[in-house]
């Protein structure tokens, strides 16, 4: 613990102005400050509490905690709230729409606390998808000490021996619609796939971004696959909120810890585990709040040379807490960091380097676990997010290969030009094996909001099409989402990308081993196309929606609003 007694490095404008007294001492004072307190920091909880969504439902007693924490340090805590939109809830809905939006809108309201209070530092806790990029993009645009604390996984579901997650009950919804299961094991499926609080318990986007948050040097080692219903949760964001003080007394900053190499690392993790296609779109997003050129192509790069060797689900067999039990990232850290996969001398916000956070980690995975599998028998010699390029998406595109035992695809378009509509052709059976679904218009622009596609695919999945078809979209996949799918198609059919061209029948030809996607058309064609082309009207026009559409970049630069 930090001495309370040792003079921090915090510069608070709101307690004091030079040798003046602040007239706002008096607002202070009205929510519990003392005349002791005013020479203490000022440390900010940004707190994602709400009962929308078991992933945010149990962060108001870590807030608390982080609250308490701070107070008996030395420090004067003042807690916030920010949303969360749960994309399991609004997954096939307009409402997810407001998803990717959201993680702006996030960035936006612990910025704005942050700056107009003057605070000296910020803890962010948060849970479902979009609070935890949006957490991290406020902290890199103020760079001030700061930490996060993820609100932690749900535990899995069980059914006959299985265990169950959130992407159970899109599976199953497939299944029930092709008569592989009846609406009594429907409904038991929904019932016991998501059993108390905690974010979704596979390796989708959530403990995706938790690893790749632990890997940056920004949350604490092993905190980011606890559940978060165990004590252990409560003594790590005690441990984060402590923390902060010595970043305060050294002066160690966001900039200091998120630098280039750091987020080498933290993409190599996300390969390691079979991590979501967003962490694409939320690294370089965050990257870009900091300034550091980190393109789309750097995936690939470090993908090429980075073995994915954790059998966690959407495509593989464990949840989070399983990876926990045994090491958790730490121990996958620990294994590329001595394949030298990874940059040791990264600080991080322990104030010590990521080697010497490693140094009592094993050097193997224990042998009596297939969680984590030695380097040398992975599941794949390389990662499993692959970057496409080709005519259909010059600017890039994101592949999840993980689970996909067919590579290649040649088939004939089936143009879909929004989510809903390509869903009930699948329930209705009017997709065939060899197909390739093309589903645009739902990209940052033109949905607005770029929404995930866990419904289609799921649905693909559970009529057992899984390998027997290809989807292209301009818009984005759930975490829990694998298959031959490939996403965040750019440019984008509402600014005249080639998606927006294709005519239904036209050859796509999807090639994961030679990172191509091209439809089979020529650049004459392709140019004469785009002349007839007329761009829809953006479907917003007032609103949150609507200033987003404006803004927004293309999903190959992080789907970036500044």
């Amino acid at each position: 613990m930090s001495d309370p007694k040792k003079k921090l490095n915090h510069k608070s404008h709101t307690v004091t102005q030079g040798d003046k007294r602040s007239p706002n001492r008096a607002m202070l004072r009205a929510v519990g400050f003392t005349d002791g307190d005013f020479d203490k920091p000022i440390i900010g909880i940004a707190n994602g509490q709400s009962n929308i969504t078991p992933c945010n439902a149990g962060l108001g007693r870590l807030a608390d905690i982080a609250a308490a924490s701070i107070k008996g340090t030395g420090g004067m805590p003042q807690m916030f709230g920010t949303i969360t939109i749960s994309d399991g809830i609004s997954m096939g809905t307009e409402g997810m729409k407001c998803s990717l939006v959201s993680r702006d809108v996030i960035a936006d309201s612990i910025e704005t606390v942050c700056r107009g209070q003057n605070l000296d530092a910020v803890i962010c806790i948060g849970g479902c998808d979009k609070n935890m990029p949006g957490a991290m993009m406020a902290m890199a645009r103020l760079n001030i000490p700061g930490i996060f604390v993820y609100g932690g996984t749900i535990k899995p579901g069980h059914l006959e021996g299985e265990d169950l997650t959130v992407v159970s009950s899109f599976e199953a919804v497939g299944k029930f619609s092709a008569g592989l299961i009846d609406h009594d094991q429907l409904t038991d499926i929904e019932k016991n796939a998501c059993p108390g609080y905690g974010s979704c318990g596979g390796m989708f986007t959530a403990n995706t971004m938790s690893s790749a948050f632990e890997a940056l040097g920004m949350s604490l080692p092993f905190s980011s696959t606890m559940a978060n219903e165990d004590k252990e949760k409560e003594t790590s964001t005690q441990a984060s909120a402590e923390a902060l003080f010595p970043l305060l007394e050294n002066n160690i900053l966001p900039r200091d810890i998120m630098s280039r190499k750091a987020f080498e690392n933290a993409i190599a993790v996300v390969m390691a585990v079979g991590g979501s296609t967003n962490a694409v779109l939320h690294l370089l997003a965050i990257a870009h709040c900091l300034d550091i050129d980190l393109t789309i192509e750097d995936f690939e790069t470090i993908r090429k040379k980075t073995p994915h060797f954790c059998d966690l689900k959407p495509s593989g067999k464990y949840v989070a807490v399983d990876l926990h039990r045994v090491g958790g990232i730490p121990q996958v850290m620990k294994s590329l960091l001595n394949a030298g996969l990874i940059h040791g001398d990264c600080m991080t916000v322990t104030g010590r380097t990521i080697a010497e956070n490693l140094e009592n980690v094993p050097d193997q995975p224990d042998l009596n676990q297939d969680v984590i599998l030695p380097l040398d028998r992975p599941k794949s010699p390389e990662g499993h997010l692959v970057i496409l390029k080709g005519n259909l998406s010059p600017e890039g595109c994101v592949a999840k290969v993980s689970g996909v035992a067919v590579k290649s695809l040649e088939g004939p378009a089936r143009i879909f030009e929004s989510e809903e509509e390509c869903l009930d052709a699948i329930m209705e059976d009017k997709i065939q094996a060899g197909d390739v679904i093309v589903i645009r218009y739902e990209g940052p622009k033109g949905g607005p909001g770029m929404r995930e596609m866990l419904a289609p695919t799921s649905a693909i999945v559970g009529k057992g099409l899984g390998d027997k078809v290809g989807l292209i979209t301009d818009g984005r996949f759930s975490g829990g989402t694998f298959g031959l799918v490939i996403g965040h198609v750019a440019p984008e059919a509402q600014v005249g990308g080639a998606i927006a061209l294709i005519h239904e029948g036209d050859t796509i030809s999807i090639d994961i081993e030679k990172r191509v996607l091209e439809v089979k058309l020529s650049d004459e064609e392709l140019a004469r196309r785009k002349d007839q082309w007329k761009a829809p009207a953006i479907k917003y026009q007032r609103g949150v929606l609507a200033k987003y559409a404006k803004l927004v970049s293309s999903a190959s630069k992080g789907a970036v609003t500044d």
